[in-house]
Parts: structure tokens; C-alpha cells; sequence
């Protein structure tokens, strides 16, 4: 039976509404998901993504890897408030699993994994020669400290935490954090002692503006957010158009820090792609002087934490010291290891060595690791 024109008017019009309340029911669902639990990290600005799959999951076995330990590592992390665990060899990631209705594409806050990015964005501009070399002086990118004692203070100082820059109070929302870092007085000699503070990345990512003349937030994207695939992530502002956070509080899919992972194990490659020109990885993870338990806002194997265990391979390295998250490094077994949590969920009985050892442990074709080899500064920039 044929319709008339006023009854196909009809029909369409109810499709039309019903589309519209799915619609507004996804975007709802996703505003709930990806920005009410967020909402004091506002304003933001978008760091641009590749939104490529992630690399291929592979069964454990095809990659030499024991199941049990595999899932002693799982219960130990959902034992302890993880949200997820994800485990890549060769380049494939080869077990995943989720808590607290979690999965690979849940946006996050990255907590202290955000000052990892500036590192490599800095090894990036090195690359292109828009930073001459790790020991330049920031005096050189920072008009204001041109003649000032703090201009001394070089690139490897910041990503050590080794300014010498007396900490800052904490800024609030309507602090303006370029000013405030801006205004923070020398405290010691650069270089010489390690202090974690926000300061440092902040500072980092200021230089990074300054000698590429483009917003953080953009050659983030450009440099090295977009070209491994990752999905569209956010920095918190410290107000509209103003400073953003490089310490902390990046907004992203938490699966996509096992690319970055994965990115560290193979020194700046990516998939094939050469990302950041190769030894800057090594640079990173080179012992600092300041500290030698810690390279650039790397934790290094050479020291394990009092009461915690040893690292059962030398050339382990971690990112994530602060707050919830974790991503463990073993270059020797190409080996990438992320484990995520809310801020604060760490209970006082987390070791940061029990997980890494368990899937280390688990590798079937594992062998001793050759020595760790230095940061040719060389091999990175030509005639140093």
C-alpha cells in the first residue's frame, strides 16, 4: 500500500526526531565520559592526534611470553587500584586488562607522564635544529634571563630537575604560570642537585615555544602526538589563550601511552618512523649528575626504591614516579609496560618493581642485557 505524500512527510519528520535524541543521548554519554569527570582542568586546548589503530595485539605465546606471569602481573595491579594494564613487545601489544569500567580509549589524566612529552618534544626541535644541542643555555630561547644569572641554566638542567630554581608556591587557576615561572629565584647552582618541582617542565615547554614560535599545545601535536597515532588529547590552561600545564594534568586515551612506550624502547622510532633522531632516548635515560637514579623524568634501575624490590634487568627505566600511573621500559626485551590508576590510588603496600619483574620473568627467550651504552650527544647534533 502506497504512502501519501502527508504520511512520508510524517514518517520522515519522526526518523529525523528520533535521530536527533540518539544524537543528543552519544553526546551526552560523551560529554559525561570525556568532560564532567575533568571539569577543573579547564580551560584546555587541544593537542591534535593521529587517530590511527594502535599497533597489533598478538597472542602472549607468539611473542615468547608466559601467560601466568602475564596474569600474576594482572592480579597484582587490580589488586592494588589499576585501572589498566598493557603490555607491548615488538612492537604488539600483547595483553590488556581493565578495571572500573575502563578500556583502551578511556580518556585519563596523565599526572606526572605530562613532563615525558616535553622531554621528547625538546629531542624533536634538537632534531630540526631549532635547540642547538642539550647543554644550551635557556638564556639563549628566554629573552627576559638573556643577561641573567638563571639564562645559564641549560636544556638538560630542565629535563633533570636539576634548575636550581627555589620551587614555586602552587599556582591556582588564575595564576599566570609563564609569569610564575618567570619570577622564580635562583636557589643553587644548576645542575647540581635534583628537585622535582613543576617549575622545570614548565620552563622546558616554554623553551620549546620560544625556539619553534609556535604554541606547545601545536608543536606537541605536530612533532610527535600526531605522528604515533595517538587520538586527540587536551592540556589544562592556566587561563583562556594563556600558559599551558607541561607537569601535569594532560588529558588522553590512557591506551595511547603505550605508544609512547613503544616509541622510548625503539630510541625514537616509531613503527618504521624515525620520530626524534636516534640517542636522544639514550640521552634521556642517561644517569643525571644531580641524581644518578634518575635521568630525564625517567626513574632508572639503578637504584630501586628502599623496601621495593630490584629490578630483575638493568636496563629497566620508568616514567610516572608521581601519582597513579606507571610505564616501565626494557629496551634489551623490547619490552613496554603500562599500568594506569587514578591519582592516589597507589596503596602503601605498591611496589614499583613487582609488576615489571613478573612479566620480565616471564619472557621465554630472555637473556643477559649488554652493557647500557651513553648519550652520544654526537650522533645528534653534528660537530658536538
Amino acid at each position: 500500500m502506497s504512502r501519501t505524500p502527508a504520511a512520508l512527510v510524517r514518517t520522515l519528520a519522526c526518523a529525523l526526531a528520533v535521530a536527533l535524541l540518539l544524537g543528543a543521548a552519544w553526546a551526552w554519554r560523551w560529554y559525561a565520559h570525556t568532560r564532567a569527570p575533568f571539569a577543573a582542568y579547564e580551560p584546555r586546548e587541544l593537542v591534535a592526534g593521529g587517530n590511527q589503530p594502535p599497533a597489533p595485539r598478538v597472542a602472549p605465546e607468539l611473542e615468547q611470553l608466559d601467560a601466568s606471569g602475564l596474569a600474576a602481573a594482572a592480579a597484582y595491579a587490580g589488586a592494588h587500584g589499576s585501572q589498566a594494564l598493557i603490555v607491548s613487545r615488538h612492537e604488539h601489544i600483547v595483553f590488556e586488562r581493565y578495571w572500573q569500567g575502563t578500556s583502551f580509549d578511556t580518556l585519563s589524566d596523565a599526572q606526572s607522564l605530562t613532563p615525558l612529552l616535553a622531554a621528547l618534544a625538546a629531542g624533536v626541535a634538537v632534531s630540526h635544529r631549532r635547540i642547538g644541542w642539550p647543554d644550551a643555555p635557556v638564556g639563549a630561547f628566554i629573552s627576559e634571563w638573556s643577561a641573567d644569572p638563571r639564562g645559564a641554566i641549560t636544556v638538560r638542567n630542565l629535563m633533570q630537575s636539576a634548575s636550581g630554581l627555589a620551587p614555586a608556591a602552587p599556582a591556582d587557576g588564575n595564576k599566570d604560570l609563564a609569569a610564575l615561572a618567570l619570577s622564580a629565584a635562583l636557589a643553587g647552582v644548576p645542575g647540581q642537585q635534583r628537585n622535582a618541582q613543576p617549575l622545570d617542565p614548565q620552563l622546558l615547554a616554554l623553551v620549546i615555544e620560544r625556539a619553534t614560535q609556535q604554541r606547545y599545545a601545536s608543536y606537541l601535536s605536530q612533532a610527535l602526538w600526531r605522528r604515533v597515532g595517538a587520538a586527540d588529547a587536551w592540556l589544562w590552561l592556566d587561563r583562556p589563550g594563556g600558559t599551558a600545564h607541561a607537569d601535569c594534568c594532560m588529558l588522553a586515551r590512557q591506551g595511547d601511552w603505550i605508544r609512547i612506550g613503544q616509541l622510548l624502547v625503539r630510541d625514537g622510532n616509531y613503527r618504521g618512523e624515525e620520530v626524534i633522531r636516534p640517542g636522544w632516548v639514550t640521552l634521556m635515560r642517561a644517569p643525571g649528575k644531580a641524581d644518578p637514579a634518575y635521568g630525564a623524568y625517567l626513574r632508572l634501575a639503578a637504584q630501586s626504591s628502599p623496601g621495593q624490590e630490584g629490578y630483575a634487568a638493568r636496563d629497566v627505566f620508568m616514567a610516572g614516579a608521581g601519582g597513579g600511573n606507571r610505564l616501565w621500559i626494557v629496551p634489551s626485551l623490547q619490552l613496554a609496560i603500562l599500568c594506569s590508576s587514578a591519582l592516589g590510588a597507589r596503596d602503601a603496600h605498591w611496589d614499583d618493581g613487582h609488576i615489571p619483574n613478573l612479566i620480565i620473568r616471564a619472557v621465554r627467550d630472555r637473556g643477559p642485557p649488554g652493557p647500557r651504552s651513553g648519550a652520544d650527544v654526537s650522533s645528534l647534533v653534528p660537530g658536538h
